[in-house]
């Protein structure tokens, strides 16, 4: 099994930037697929980005060109370096882990950080 801590939220306004980053423990995050999902007051969990246990990496449309997922294998850990902050990007951010090919089904990842808050003021 493997736990998963996030950590790195704040608030921030709108335009600003936040490196999330999410230690791994139990195994190595090289044969793991990862994902970061974020959930908003009154609304689904949604699929943020992911990254394969080849370091190949996949964002939902309205995140692609503002956020970067990248891994350090050796550290194990992964971060979530989000740029051009909206206040529409408010939401708690959770990474996930799961050992097979990349998903972007929350139902599909057994293993869950417990979160951490991003607040975008406008």
């Amino acid at each position: 099994q493997v736990q998963l801590v996030e950590s790195g939220g704040g608030l921030v306004q709108a335009g600003g930037s936040l490196r999330l980053s999410c230690a791994a423990s139990g195994r190595s995050l090289s044969t793991y697929t990862m994902a970061w999902f974020r959930q908003a007051p009154g609304k689904e969990r949604e699929f943020v980005g992911g990254i394969d246990r080849n370091g190949i990496t996949d964002y939902a449309g309205s995140m692609k060109g503002r956020f970067t997922i990248s891994k350090d294998n050796a550290d194990n850990i992964v971060y979530l370096e989000m740029n051009t902050l909206k206040p529409e990007d408010t939401a708690v951010y959770y990474c996930a882990a799961r050992a097979w090919f990349a998903s972007q089904f929350a139902s599909q990842y057994p293993y869950w950080g417990q979160g951490t808050q991003v607040t975008v003021s406008s």
